[in-house]
């Protein structure tokens, strides 16, 4: 399994998925969105009542009907739906918007009598869904209407690649019976279907289910309380009770999406994402794709990577029913980032040492292993000239978004962008300088207090943050040249010692930032330790997108392997890992992975410039860091660790 998908090979998965031919049974439902406009003021003559102004409605597929969506969003060409509908204005409406997509509906029937066809209707307020009205939850499926589609499900086993059943209302389709048919039928599709049953997923034995934790509970006989989730064992746990000859995959939310298959289990890791998220249609997302997977006879494992990584798309997608694309597939793939290991960063109580030392093992250290690079970041790894950039940006950023109403602003207003800008910074701690000034922008037009006219591009930004930020770096190395403090004052304790010893042990050093690189050479070179790196010093260049962290690890990894690609994404298993990054950020943390380094993480406290920071000790076990260390006082069990010396 690879975590990071290869270019190539999804592309050409997604380049397969236009020849197959899917069908779909299941819950069709259509998902209304009504915008009310609170502004209008108006009561019914009949009643007295405040009326209620739409200004604008939008109808989307909902769960059989997204699966479809997503399918078709996904490239296949060839869609047909199986279900139910009643002889109303959304039925009509739903088969229209199926037909648009260019399914086929001739298997979607109409149930004249006790059926209304499932609608979610949501009532908008801005962004705040009110409560909602739903279609449908009183409907009675004929025995007839039912016989009609097995018989046209076993007439389409012949000219379907795959098959999907979706199961969404307690008053749907499915009952015990009805399960004990289907599951009878599916054992003639051989491995081609796949089941997403809500309420009765316990019903279907042994055919392949995608699950949630609360539905693979409810199989194994146990209750998952609300808000409750599973640890990685106990799930590992349950799913080798009820795991039956076929795969099953059980979705996890933000943690990301299990696979099990011949008594094995995967573990995929959720996917970080910055900014807002909505859940609506994620779950049809990660079916869908995980139905293009198999039936393209993708290993269960890896389809679980895929669809993981759909539904990260999905959930950016606020106030509507989502789907994903290819070229979003592949685009997300190149900016692939995990969360690794949650409960652990969150609960340090359960943190394990090397030795007896401060050293943190988070993940068993890989036995093969012959260091020749080591690649550091450098603000808050090893400098703390920059310490407190932080409250130099903060201020920076609520001012951009503010405008003229900074000093007029009401409380509330001031602390939900102060909020807003402390959560972006927290997310972004690491990238370069740029990006975050792209997400300030995207900042300034989200709240609207700043004419059009008055905002600033992101370099802009860039340049008043840079000034103000300049102001306290000049003041300390002015401090430092007049002697009044030492290069010992602004490095992390035992840096020096321990970029000594790699460099007497051979190690190639490089020196990277999202910190321009002038500036990065320069402060350096005032600390005393420029002349180590030997791999060279790289940072941003002042008016480019350069990404040097990734930039340079690409250059490290050609220069492991001088067969291997720049841009490869992965390390043979086979292959001894001879490179490690370290750093205080999420950002280089993450291409350790991808690129598969070691990755340590300096959970640095940069006042005092030795200790543990629990903030950052967090952040950089969910990016993945497989070792975490406050500081460099103890670099010998460093190089014990790396080097086994």
């Amino acid at each position: 399994m690879r975590l990071f998908p290869d270019q190539d090979e999804l592309h050409a998965l997604l380049e397969r998925a236009r020849a197959l031919r899917i069908g779909v049974l299941g819950d069709f439902c259509v998902d209304a969105y009504w915008f009310i406009d609170p502004e209008r003021n108006e009561r019914s003559i009949e009643t007295g009542q405040r009326v209620r102004h739409v200004r604008r409605q939008r109808y989307t597929l909902g769960a059989a009907g997204n699966v479809v969506a997503n399918l078709v969003a996904l490239g296949v060409h060839h869609v047909e739906t199986f279900g139910v509908i009643g002889p109303d204005m959304f039925g009509w409406t739903m088969q229209r918007m199926l037909r648009d997509l260019g399914a086929t509906t001739d298997c979607l029937l109409v149930q004249e009598d006790g059926w209304d066809t499932p609608v979610y209707g949501k009532p908008y307020i801005g962004t705040h869904e009110l409560q909602r009205l739903d279609f449908g939850a009183f409907n009675q499926l004929a025995d007839h209407i039912w016989q009609r589609l097995l018989d046209s499900l076993r007439a389409a086993r012949s000219r379907l690649d795959f098959l999907v059943v979706n199961q969404q209302l307690p008053q749907g389709w499915c009952n015990d019976h009805r399960a004990a048919e289907l599951c009878n039928e599916l054992s003639y599709w051989r491995g081609r279907h796949l089941v997403d049953a809500r309420q009765c997923a316990a019903r279907f034995v042994n055919v392949c289910c995608k699950l949630n934790e609360v539905e693979a509970c409810r199989i194994a006989g146990r209750d998952l309380p609300p808000g409750a989730h599973l640890s990685d064992e106990q799930l590992i746990d349950l799913l080798g009770q009820i795991h039956g000859e076929t795969p099953r995959f059980v979705t996890r939310g933000e943690r990301g999406i299990a696979a099990h298959h011949d008594g094995r289990t995967t573990l995929v890791p959720g996917v970080s994402i910055i900014g807002p998220t909505d859940a609506v249609g994620a779950g049809d997302t990660a079916t869908a794709m995980l139905a293009v997977a198999l039936a393209c006879r993708i290993a269960p494992a890896q389809a679980a990577v895929y669809a993981n990584l759909s539904a990260s798309i999905t959930v950016r997608k606020l106030n509507q029913t989502g789907v994903t694309t290819p070229q979003e597939l592949l685009d997300a793939a190149r900016g692939l980032a995990y969360v690794f290991n949650p409960m652990l960063a969150d609960e340090p109580r359960r943190a394990t040492y090397y030795r007896d030392t401060d050293l943190e093992i988070v993940e068993p250290w890989p036995a093969a292993r012959h260091l020749k690079f080591a690649v550091f970041d450098h603000d808050g790894t090893l400098s703390t000239l920059r310490q407190d950039w932080e409250g130099v940006m903060a201020p920076v950023m609520v001012k951009a978004i503010l405008g003229d109403h900074y000093r007029t602003a009401d409380s509330d207003l001031f602390h939900r962008v102060s909020r807003r800008v402390d959560e972006f910074i927290d997310q972004t701690t690491g990238v370069q300088t740029i990006l975050q000034m792209d997400g300030l922008v995207q900042m300034v037009a989200e709240f609207g207090l700043v004419p059009e006219s008055q905002r600033l591009d992101a370099f802009g930004y860039k340049a008043v943050y840079n000034q103000a930020l300049m102001q306290m770096v000049d003041d300390r190395l002015s401090r430092l040249r007049r002697g009044e403090l030492t290069a010992a004052d602004f490095v992390m304790k035992g840096a020096f010692e321990f970029l000594q010893a790699l460099r007497a042990r051979g190690v190639t050093l490089f020196l990277v930032s999202g910190t321009d690189e002038a500036d990065v050479i320069r402060e350096a070179e005032a600390l005393g330790y420029a002349t180590l790196f030997d791999g060279g010093i790289f940072g941003a260049q002042p008016a480019s997108r350069f990404d040097s962290k990734q930039a340079v690890l690409q250059q490290v990894l050609a220069r492991v392997n001088s067969d291997a690609q720049a841009d490869a994404h992965w390390r043979s298993e086979a292959q001894p890992v001879q490179f490690a990054v370290i750093g205080d950020g999420p950002v280089e943390i993450r291409l350790a992975r991808r690129y598969g380094g070691l990755a340590l993480g300096v959970a640095s406290h940069e006042a005092r410039r030795f200790g543990l920071n629990e903030a950052k000790r967090r952040r950089l076990i969910r990016a993945g860091a497989q070792v975490i260390v406050p500081d460099f006082s103890q670099w010998r069990s460093w190089l014990s660790l790396l080097l086994g010396v």
